[in-house]
């Protein structure tokens, strides 16, 4: 399948690997199909790409990269909607932001994706514990996401 991207021209991805958003991404409840694209050998970056929308990519991350002990303090039943029956089967994911040389993490709104099936929610924690903002790293402004498919 070939999907257009602003940032990289057409892509072509495996119809079978994209995430599906059945509620959308907060702020986004209409863009709902998305494919996972890495953004350098051995990065732990990913652009979670619209596949829909051309101009509607985010930067995304494992958090365990930044707080190893991370886990959502979320009930299965909370997630019986994208078929998540075992805390193992899911992978986690981080909206990324920069804010001049700072990438921070929003830990507030997860990711979860159910690897089984790549159905796949974001979550609003209310445990003040993480925040929107949590800073992950200092970058230079030499250095940018690069992309590989």
């Amino acid at each position: 399948m070939i999907i257009s991207t602003s940032r990289f021209g057409q892509l072509e991805v495996d119809p079978e690997r994209l995430i599906a958003f059945d509620e959308g991404v907060l702020g986004f409840p209409d863009q709902k199909r998305y494919a996972l694209v890495q953004t350098g050998e051995g990065s732990g970056f990913y652009w979670l790409q619209s596949v829909d929308t051309p101009d509607l990519a985010f930067v995304v991350c494992d958090p365990r990269l930044f707080v190893a002990d991370f886990q959502v303090p979320v009930k299965l039943e909370e997630l019986e909607c994208i078929g998540l029956t075992e805390p193992d089967s899911a992978q986690v994911f981080v909206i990324v932001n920069k804010v001049g040389d700072l990438l921070t993490g929003n830990f507030q709104g997860p990711l979860v994706v159910n690897v089984a099936n790549r159905h796949a929610r974001q979550l609003v924690l209310s445990d003040k514990r993480y925040a929107t903002r949590r800073p992950l790293m200092r970058v230079s402004k030499s250095e940018t996401l690069s992309r590989t498919a």
